[in-house]
């Protein structure tokens, strides 16, 4: 992890698309790759990567549904949308 000049530490899955932000920000530094985000979500939004963490790999299947960050036993997942 890396420190930006205001202190604020980088290490989240938030990427911008071409149709701007992602529906989701992962903290991945405070995932522990449980999976019961990529096994509850009923859209399949997450698929994981060689540790076990979530990655989004359909953000446009996400419904804001909130399965995924209301189970999250870490609460590293946070929805963009207000």
């Amino acid at each position: 992890m890396t420190e930006t000049p205001g202190g604020a530490e980088q290490g989240t899955t938030e990427k911008v698309s071409s149709s701007g932000r992602e529906p989701l920000t992962i903290y991945m530094h405070w995932c522990k790759a449980c999976g019961i985000c990529i096994s509850f979500c009923p859209h399949k939004v997450f698929t994981s990567d060689r540790d076990g963490k979530p990655i989004i790999t359909h953000p446009d299947k996400c419904t804001q549904c909130a399965i995924c960050w209301l189970h999250c036993p870490d609460l590293a997942i946070v929805s963009n949308e207000k």
